[in-house]
């Protein structure tokens, strides 16, 4: 499974001519503290967007804010247009109505999002309803790798794999409602290569089943290159770069893009040292200028006063005062 997998249209690097959705000058802050900083992309119909960078990026709170879902001290502005909506700006009787229906998410922890205490069966019915009874709907669970949890519906979550209960999620997520847009939000952060693998499996079969859009959350570029069509970068809050996969795998053009290849292990030599990126991501939201400039090996003085504008070169979105191509 590999990037190829991704649609023709949008692997090649063409314009986002009919987005679902727009982003455009997002910001999140929690008190003092700006964890995403006008913050813009798009995404297109059936397009699967990744969200990458370190703990700390900001990545969860872009997640969080397009479903709404922050806590009650987060001050959220900038725009976020679905479906003709202004989710930003939707009261939160209105948000019901588009969160979990029109808007899906699904969340990291597979055992900690389910009721323990109540069955499979009972909790699927809870967001499937009579569509439990449908030939097609149960062909497709069991098509999906869920033919075990059918059969044993009266079991509890524990009886049953982090794997098992993550496809069940998405399955939930994309099948309840039939939503247009699927937040990913680092779904397979728990689990080994193999369950990682088929679950990463699945986003892309449903994508096509079901017309799918999907913002992926990961921290992992090696999850990014194998289901994603473009890619944001995401540090210190901030969209440094944003590319299709093959352009930033190819040619990277922020110094924190190519930072993260380079710090990848399939990039280092058996026996060598892993290239970790010197310094750390810490308060990097907080300062003046590029956040990554006292990380930078690049960095020029106006790199520490000044946040460079967002410059398009050649099929990617770069914000950097003296971006160069990577290796």
């Amino acid at each position: 499974m590999t990037a190829e997998l991704s649609h023709a249209a949008r692997a090649s690097g063409a314009a986002v001519d009919d987005p679902l959705l727009t982003v455009a000058d997002l910001s999140v802050r929690y008190g003092r503290t700006t964890a995403v900083n006008d913050v813009s992309f798009e995404v297109a119909r059936g397009e699967i967007f990744g969200l990458v960078g370190e703990s700390g990026s900001g990545k969860s709170s872009v997640c969080g804010a397009l479903a709404r879902l922050l806590p009650r001290s987060a001050q959220l502005t900038g725009a976020v247009q679905f479906e003709g909506k202004n989710l930003v700006a939707l009261p939160e009787k209105a948000m019901r109505r588009v969160r979990g229906r029109r808007v899906a998410l699904v969340p990291q922890q597979p055992m900690t999002s389910l009721s323990p205490t109540s069955t499979i069966g009972r909790q699927m019915q809870w967001y499937l309803g009579d569509q439990l009874e449908n030939r097609e709907v149960r062909e497709t669970l069991a098509a999906i790798g869920l033919r075990p949890v059918l059969d044993r519906s009266a079991n509890l979550p524990m009886g049953f794999s982090g794997g098992q209960l993550q496809r069940l999620l998405i399955a939930i997520a994309s099948l309840s409602h039939k939503p247009s847009l699927l937040l990913a939000d680092e779904p397979t952060t728990t689990l080994d290569a193999t369950v990682q693998a088929q679950v990463l499996r699945l986003l892309l079969e449903l994508r096509e089943r079901l017309d799918l859009s999907i913002v992926y959350v990961s921290h992992d570029l090696a999850v990014i290159a194998q289901v994603c069509d473009r890619v944001g970068v995401m540090y210190g809050g901030r969209l440094v770069e944003v590319a299709t996969v093959q352009e930033l795998f190819t040619a990277p053009r922020h110094p924190y893009t190519q930072a993260l290849m380079s710090a990848m292990p399939s990039r280092s030599q058996r026996g060598e040292r892993l290239r970790a990126i010197p310094g750390s991501a810490s308060g990097a939201n907080r300062l003046p200028g590029c956040p990554f400039a006292p990380r930078c090996t690049r960095a020029l003085e106006v790199c520490h006063r000044i946040m460079p504008a967002a410059e398009q070169i050649g099929g990617s979105m770069v914000r950097c005062h003296n971006p160069e191509v990577g290796p």
